[in-house]
């Protein structure tokens, strides 16, 4: 959703492409994850450069570097300030990991 400058991303679980197996590795859903809120992004207008703040929601602490590190490879040159919060579940019990978004356009 776009409103003016502020673009929010939520919900972006790591949904595999039309075919395609979900990842099984915390790691590839974090990923994942970053692809497709980089592709909404870029539908409203945004770059990764614009990302100001993430928030990654995941199931297990074990997965916090693994995921922490797709994160800093997907989001890392914008430098957003970021959350990661334990959680007892996702929608689906197969997702390792969710994340929202946050982005600053320019005027």
């Amino acid at each position: 959703m776009r409103v003016g400058n502020r673009i929010e991303i939520a919900g972006t679980a790591p949904i595999p492409s039309d075919g395609e197996p979900i990842a099984t590795t915390a790691y590839e859903q974090m990923y994942r994850c970053g692809e497709i809120a980089v592709a909404a992004l870029e539908e409203l207008g945004a770059t990764i450069d614009d990302v100001v703040r993430t928030r990654m929601f995941i199931t297990d602490s074990q997965d916090a570097d693994e995921i922490g590190r797709a994160h800093r490879q997907v989001f890392g040159e914008a430098m957003p300030v970021a959350t990661m919060v334990v959680v007892a579940a996702l929608l689906d019990p197969a997702w390792k990991v969710e994340i929202e978004v946050e982005a600053e356009v320019a005027s």
